[in-house]
């Protein structure tokens, strides 16, 4: 599900002073909306500086949203902050160069082609990592295979569907983000739109993420165990509290605000303060391990009573609340389909169509639905047979309806991308279960499927924001999902890399033997350890016994000596060297997991996941919105703790200044935000990349000593150089 900045404003009021031209047919009893841009006049649009700044922008936030996707399964919209990008570069291109300054359409172009970026990796992230979970390898290729089909899908269902959503609709469906993105567009037209905010959050980010998580100043993680101690026994824990001091988690919780976070706190609050001391308290004094555990519940921490129990909790309470969400969602969903089925059925000629009005042809959307089709059976790096191309093309239409109609409701900040996702998934699954296809090839199989699905669906939200902007504006939609194309491909085709930097930087070699278990799937190339030894990787798809499914460096028999730990959704964050490795957490992808192989394999931990579910039912019951509350149980409590203080500073914020929560939705705080997500974000993506080619030699903690390891020191540099600025900068008049 991505988090984004939301306005739900009405259409700007620049809009209403503009020409007479009609942008589409009204009812009689409406006055006929006016763009900012008259349907006659045809300025400057998809130019090839807008498509390559688009580009460029685009995969830059795309970087930094596949990091905060794998590592709190949520994601920021970068609309806005890409229009204030692209009005500012392109003024400064203007004065310094003495050429013809860009306009408005121009600058929606580049908005249009950047912010593609963030859906496809939100759509990534949240399904095809689950692979190296189950033991498979990720290549590079297979992900930009995956997200290059799933986001064409995504942007050519979306072409038919424009019409009736974006124009007919026009009243009904606001599309928050969209409109405020046409604010900034217009805003900036007559020069009131300022990047140094940004630039200044993008400072910060980086230079605090490079002292923190680079040369470890201070503690990544402030924590605090509550304990009672007990004579001639193992303490007794209370609760644990944790923070994860880092910019792109403190800006994601002051663009989500203080509700949201607060749901997402209360979640971890639950799970650290009531769920883990519970299970401490039943089994502390158990002498045998209690599955999936392998040692016992008295010798565990807190985090390890997460990893073998609330996690799976967790886990069953986001699957049910996110089917919750699609099953409140079902009329959407039955007038969205209808909807999508009639534009279909719209001729699409454009010769005498105002330039407003004018999509790509709907030959192009059938032959490219087509081709993408043929795409998914004959790309080996996709996987997908016929009969999963077919399921993944219908399921993809039904999605990209519904997704781009509830985005013009609520929102992308609570579009249910993840429980669409859940649903593809449990669906194919239980086919291929009803027809016997539970072999490793077909867990993949389904993944593959729910992959395409999910991007598609994530960037059919995304786009129909950005045709929201663009009718608002003026522009020429044909031009505007040419820019998508570019904007897609570019991104998909980055995303698999990064997604690999970042597994390769996280994964940890921990040595491991289970005496009996024999790897028979092995890769012919050898793997080298950093001491010189060779050992071949061997994948094992399901669990036996005590050995989990996963990769393992095995020897000429087939015998396990270590266990991969992959680097995204991976457990182990000391290597058998004792060098420590960030993980990161990729919470989406591990329900995919659990789901594909829990029903495939028929070995998913049902009680734990039964509570979690019902545990959002109670939820919902007591009319608290489940998916935020239980995604927060199910992410660490470093995580949702971070991101509810950005809230509070929010909180602070709006309650100093009196402005409401829409208004700062574009406010100077939010552009802020958006650069505290993408420098520390990117630096992330940096220090990962360093990481892999062993250029990670600024570490200073050892000298240091106690200093970088007390929290009461991380909390302070939190608050001093994040947490003050921030705060200064929410309570500023303007954003220049």
């Amino acid at each position: 599900m991505a988090a984004s900045t939301t306005r739900t404003d009405d259409a700007p009021p620049a809009a209403d002073a503009a020409s007479a031209d009609r942008a589409a047919p009204t009812p009689a009893h409406t006055p006929p909306f006016q763009p900012y841009v008259p349907n006659r006049t045809d300025l400057a649009e998809l130019t090839p500086g807008a498509v390559i700044l688009g580009m460029i922008l685009g995969v830059i936030f795309a970087a930094s949203s596949v990091y905060l996707g794998l590592k709190i399964g949520l994601t920021v919209s970068a609309s806005i902050p890409i229009a204030v990008l692209s009005i500012t570069i392109f003024r400064y291109i203007s004065r310094a160069f003495g050429v013809r300054p860009a306009t408005i359409l121009q600058n929606n172009i580049v908005q249009t082609t950047g912010s593609a970026g963030e859906s496809i990796a939100a759509g990534t992230v949240f399904t095809l990592p689950a692979l190296l979970l189950l033991g498979y390898a990720l290549p590079w290729s297979t992900v930009a295979a995956v997200a290059v089909v799933g986001a064409i899908l995504g942007v050519l269902l979306m072409i038919p569907l424009r019409r009736s959503l974006i124009v007919d609709e026009h009243a009904n469906l606001k599309y928050p983000e969209g409109t405020a993105c046409a604010q900034v567009l217009i805003a900036g037209e007559q020069g009131g739109v300022q990047a140094k905010t940004i630039f200044a959050g993008f400072g910060f980010g980086v230079a605090y993420k490079f002292l923190n998580s680079g040369m470890h100043l201070w503690v990544d993680v402030a924590r605090h165990a509550f304990t009672r101690a007990i004579p001639g026994a193992k303490p007794e824990l209370f609760g644990e509290i944790q923070a994860e001091v880092s910019p792109e988690l403190c800006g994601v919780g002051y663009i989500i605000g203080p509700r949201i976070a607060g749901y997402l706190f209360a979640g971890g609050f639950f799970t650290f303060f009531v769920m883990i001391p519970a299970i401490k308290l039943f089994g502390a004094a158990l002498t045998a391990p209690i599955f999936p555990a392998t040692k016992l519940i008295g010798d565990m921490d807190a985090m390890d009573v997460r990893a073998n129990y609330t996690y799976y909790i967790g886990a069953g309470a986001v699957t049910a609340a996110g089917l919750i969400g699609l099953g409140r969602a079902l009329p959407t969903i039955i007038s969205a389909f209808a909807t999508g089925l009639a534009g279909f059925r719209r001729r699409g000629g454009t010769a005498s169509v105002p330039r407003t009005a004018r999509d790509l042809p709907m030959s192009l959307v059938l032959g490219g639905t087509a081709a993408m089709a043929v795409a998914m059976v004959v790309l080996p790096q996709v996987r997908i047979n016929v009969f999963g191309a077919v399921l993944a093309v219908f399921f993809a239409f039904l999605f990209v309806t519904v997704s781009s109609r509830i985005t013009g409701q609520i929102g992308a900040s609570s579009n249910p991308i993840s429980g669409m996702t859940v649903a593809t998934v449990l669906l194919t699954a239980l086919i291929f279960y009803a027809v016997g296809w539970t072999g490793p090839q077909h867990r993949v199989l389904a993944l593959s499927i729910g992959g395409v699905v999910c991007i598609a669906a994530a960037v059919a939200g995304a786009t129909s924001q950005d045709l929201k902007t663009g009718y608002l504006v003026g522009a020429t939609p044909s031009r505007q999902q040419i820019g998508l194309f570019f904007g897609v491909v570019t991104s998909a085709l980055m995303v698999g890399g990064i997604i690999q930097f970042l597994d390769k930087a996280g994964t940890t070699v921990v040595a491991r033997s289970y005496p009996g278990v024999t790897v028979t799937a092995i890769d012919p190339e050898p793997y080298r350890l950093d001491d010189g030894r060779e050992f071949r990787v061997g994948h094992l798809y399901e669990r036996v016994g005590d050995v989990i499914a996963g990769r393992y460096l095995v020897d000429s028999a087939g015998s396990i000596r270590y266990l991969l730990d992959p680097g995204i959704g991976g457990r182990e964050t000391v290597d058998y060297l004792g060098h420590h490795k960030q993980k990161l957490d990729s919470p989406k992808s591990q329900i995919m997991a659990l789901v594909v192989d829990g029903i495939l394999t028929q070995k998913l931990n049902w009680g734990l996941i039964l509570v979690g579910a019902f545990f959002a039912i109670v939820l919902e019951i007591l009319g608290i919105p489940s998916l935020p509350v239980a995604v927060g149980s199910y992410l660490p409590i470093s995580t949702s703790a971070t991101m509810f203080l950005g809230g509070v500073i929010r909180w602070l914020v709006e309650r100093k200044t009196g402005v409401s929560a829409e208004d700062a939705d574009s406010g100077p705080g939010v552009l802020f935000s958006s650069g505290l997500i993408a420098g520390g974000a990117i630096t992330g993506v940096l220090l990962a990349v360093m990481t892999v080619k062993h250029w990670d030699h600024y570490d200073v903690s050892d000298a240091l000593g106690a200093v970088a390891q007390n929290p009461i020191v991380a909390l302070a540099a939190f608050v001093l150089f994040l947490g003050i600025p921030l705060y200064r900068v929410g309570t500023k008049k303007s954003s220049d």
